[in-house]
This record gives C-alpha cells, structure tokens and sequence, in this order.
C-alpha cells in the first residue's frame, strides 16, 4: 500500500459560513436540491458526529451508484471538516480509501478560499497518477458548483 498527497484550492463568491453549512451541516437537505443531476439522496447512518457513516446515492446513469463517508470531525468555528471515502465511488479495487481535509476561508475581497488536502492510499502496489487525481477533483466540482450556484441563487439558504 502505498499513500499519494495532494493539496488543491479553489475560490468562491459564497461566504465560508455559508459554504461549510451546505457541504458539512445540511449537506443531506441541500445537496440532492442543489445538485439533482448527481445527487439522488444522502443518508447519515446514526448521529452526523465522528466514527459515523454517511452514505451518498447517486443518480442513475453516473459511473458510480453510491459511496460511503466516514465522518472524522468538523469544527464549526473554523469552517473545517475531515471525512474518508471508505466505500464505492471512485474506490474500485485500486484505491483502499481517500481522506479528506476541508477547510473554508474568509477571502481578501469577499468570499472564500476552499483549502483540500487529500490523501489517497492505494491497494498493492498501484501508484495514482496527478492526472487520474485531477480527473476525480473535476468529477466532483460539477457537484461542488452546483452547491456554490445554489447558494447564490438563494441568498437566506444556509444563513
């Protein structure tokens, strides 16, 4: 097993506040609304606190028809969460899982800076290449932008 970092930013008009309220706090209510062309629904198996499961369904159609998150912790005052891919999704028999560290921050101007450090640690002796990480951050940003699009479509959602 091996373990790949990688660290990737991008920018948002939406407010961190705002942000962190729709992808950790109401992620079960706003992403199947935001999002309906990927998202069919979200399901928090036991309470939405660390150690739990978190289990994305997607729609039909897409490559994968669901995948499972295993909650590590947020922090509201910080607008950061953590979390694993732990089961389907882009996982297959290549990659054991992939953890995530989020965080959202205020922007010079208005805003925020999305911060992600992802690592990504690999079944045998498989090596994932920039390019095949590049191509599951693109994958997930039509859903990312769907969120953004949503909140500036609905100024008092996730207020």
């Amino acid at each position: 097993m091996g373990v790949v970092s990688y660290n990737y930013e991008s920018t948002s008009p939406v407010a961190p506040a705002r942000l962190f309220k729709a992808f950790v706090l109401e992620a079960d209510k706003v992403w199947p609304i935001a999002a309906p062309h990927a998202i069919k629904s979200i399901e928090v198996e036991a309470n939405p606190g660390p150690g739990s499961i978190v289990k994305i369904n997607f729609v039909e159609g897409l490559p994968f028809q669901y995948m499972k998150h295993q909650i590590g912790g947020h922090d509201e005052n910080k607008f950061s969460y953590s979390y694993s891919l732990i089961e389907g999704g882009p996982l297959g028999d290549k990659l054991e899982k992939i953890n995530y560290e989020n965080k959202f921050e205020a922007a010079v101007g208005g805003g925020t800076v999305c911060k992600s450090s992802k690592k990504f640690y690999t079944v045998g002796d498989y090596v994932i290449t920039e390019d095949e990480i590049k191509a599951l951050i693109k994958g997930s940003e039509g859903v990312y932008k769907a969120i953004e699009a949503y909140l500036l479509a609905n100024p008092d959602a996730c207020n």
